[in-house]
């Protein structure tokens, strides 16, 4: 990987097919685009490498937008240790050396009037347009009109946020006008399109919603709500922005990230957070099953275990920390086993007993107590007796869904929640009720779909009566019976709205907040977004430490681009404020948002 932004810049127009990649998966059936031999100039490949480099961009924003929000875990006590320059690296790396410098190339090639490259060139804007939103977002004032022409400058200078947002809204439109400007039996160049088979009306779709996503962003709702107007943006699940993994192991592996951490020989890997679980099993989310696998039934600490284990849960014999103020800490009934927000303890021996990733959005594997499974056992003596299964392999290679998940990044139930924010900052708190529950069928159908990935899972016995002589089973009651019925989905909708309903406004906000968080489970970008322009909720487990500092409102700089580039300086800290960011400081005391 090559790091250096004034190298790799200044060769992108100098060799349209030299190609740089930071962290991709390539799919089955499509050969990488970075083996390409220099100098064949394929726009499919081209459009391939800028495809990855979108997924992976997506990953890293997914990823770092739920550690700070609790979607995910965070493992720093001190939030200014916890962001590095490292944190966005790839990200930065990836979309001015990858997505930026392929566009170039794509547009050079563009321009051989024997070659429709509209589709090719329409993606790839639309592609490098939401990259550069993504990257505003989180740093701030990045380089853009300088970048453009890296030959003149190949140490380019940082534009104002405001200033890049409008060029990525320009670089936008581009790609849309290009798809919209394709009919039906156009003669255009084949492309291998990850996301939407070729459709160019569902990337015009896509195009529009992250015009809204924009909008809503800087408070424009006078935009967002023109763009709803018109009616064309991503409404329905089969219109959804989102990534499809594989369930391909080796050369190369395809499947979900989350997957592969998780569903291993030696494991679970990474951890849940403790507030998420806690909050969707407070409320009797009818999703908690599906976006979660636990390998045991309690937690130490938990009323099934008062005493705690200090060998694979060393907080279960701690008491809370003052600042807690009753927030859940360290373990939860059920044996939901995660993290709370800040632990920065090391790993114990609970790789297999600590909870999973599920089936959503990873392709991991359904919940239904599994592990309460029961076998019928042979005795010595002849007899039969029901026991639990102490051969299932919970976690494991292969297992449950292989890995067939997706990478969310705009997903219709996001739009409703969009809408419904939309609509709280315009004084409508009845159209705000609406979206909310809109979004919630939509998230939870979406959901409950990913449990065709498993069906193994439902079919295990969790009670029966056994004949001793014979070993017969009756009065057979299996684990499919565990999970949420369509009555048990309208009863949580219609608790959730009435609540809202209910609430005073702090309420309404924390409820909103709250259910858009849980739905972005494993696509949390816009929920550090969500957080810094509304501060809500304020119902969020604080950080384990008393003091982890103030929180922060952007990223720093990427480490390699501070090397390479004199023209950037790094900043003095993490309470830099991006340009729609007009909320006051954060501080440890009294700061926004609340809950830090």
């Amino acid at each position: 990987m090559k790091n250096t932004f004034k190298f790799i810049m200044a060769v992108a127009l100098a060799s349209s097919s030299l190609f740089f990649s930071c962290e991709t998966t390539e799919l089955e059936l499509v050969e990488s685009p970075n083996s390409l031999p220099e100098g064949t100039g394929d726009p499919s490949f081209l459009l391939n490498s800028i495809q990855l480099s979108y997924r992976n961009n997506a990953i890293t924003f997914n990823g770092n937008g739920e550690s700070l929000t609790r979607i995910g875990t965070f493992g720093s006590r001190d939030y200014f240790n916890g962001l590095t320059g490292g944190s966005l690296d790839g990200a930065w790396t990836r979309t001015y050396a990858g997505i930026f410098a392929d566009v170039i190339a794509i547009e050079q090639l563009a321009e051989d009037p024997t070659q429709d490259l509209r589709f090719h060139l329409g993606t790839a804007k639309v592609m490098q347009a939401h990259s550069l939103l993504w990257l505003v977002d989180y740093i701030g004032d990045i380089p853009f009109t300088e970048a453009l022409n890296p030959l003149e400058f190949p140490s380019p200078n940082v534009d104002a946020g405001a200033s890049v947002y409008d060029g990525a809204l320009g670089i936008l439109n581009e790609g849309k006008a290009l798809l919209e400007s394709i009919s039906a039996g156009d003669a255009l160049v084949p492309a291998v399109d990850m996301f939407y088979d070729e459709d160019p009306t569902k990337w015009v779709k896509a195009a529009n919603s992250i015009a809204m996503k924009a909008a809503i962003t800087t408070g424009d709702i006078a935009t967002f709500n023109a763009i709803v107007a018109e009616g064309n943006f991503i409404t329905d699940a089969e219109d959804d922005l989102q990534f499809q993994y594989g369930t391909n192991l080796l050369n190369p592996n395809t499947q979900h990230p989350d997957y592969f951490a998780n569903y291993t020989e030696q494991g679970v890997g990474p951890y849940r957070s403790n507030w998420l679980m806690g909050t969707m099993l407070e409320n009797d989310d009818p999703r908690i099953r599906y976006y979660f696998y636990r390998q045991s039934g309690c937690t130490p600490g938990a009323s099934c275990d008062p005493g705690g284990d200090g060998e694979t849960l060393s907080c279960s014999l701690e008491t809370a920390p003052t600042h807690y103020n009753g927030f859940t800490f360290c373990f939860l009934e059920d044996g939901y086993w995660g993290r709370d927000h800040g632990d920065d303890r090391g790993a114990p021996p609970d790789e297999f007993v600590k909870t999973a990733t599920g089936v959503y959005p990873s392709g991991g594997k359904l919940d239904a107590n599994n592990f309460d499974n029961l076998v019928v056992v042979e005795q010595e003596d002849g007899s039969f007796t029901l026991e639990l299964d102490e051969d299932d392999d919970l976690v494991g290679l292969g297992e449950g869904g292989v890995g067939a998940g997706i990478e969310p990044i705009i997903l219709s139930s996001y739009v409703d929640f969009w809408r419904a924010e939309a609509a709280m900052v315009s004084g409508d708190p009845g159209a705000a009720a609406g979206f909310i529950q809109s979004g919630l069928e939509k998230s939870i159908a979406k959901v409950q779909g990913f449990g065709d990935l498993d069906q193994s899972a439902v079919n295990g016995i969790i009670s029966a009566d056994i004949d001793s002589n014979t070993g017969e089973l009756s009065n057979v009651v299996l684990a499919n019976t565990l999970l949420p019925t369509s009555a048990d989905n309208q009863d949580f909708i219609d608790d959730v709205v009435a609540d809202f309903n209910n609430a005073d406004t702090d309420g309404k906000w924390n409820i909103l907040a709250e259910q858009f968080w849980i739905t972005m489970y494993g696509g949390g970008a816009e929920a550090y977004n969500f957080y810094r322009r509304q501060g809500y909720p304020t119902t969020l487990q604080p950080n384990l430490e008393a003091d982890p500092g103030a929180f922060p409102r952007s990223f720093p700089y990427t480490t390699a681009e501070i090397v390479a580039n004199p023209n950037i300086s790094q900043k003095p800290d993490q309470n830099v404020q991006v340009f729609w960011d007009t909320n006051p400081p954060s501080a440890v005391s009294g700061g926004f948002p609340a809950a830090n």
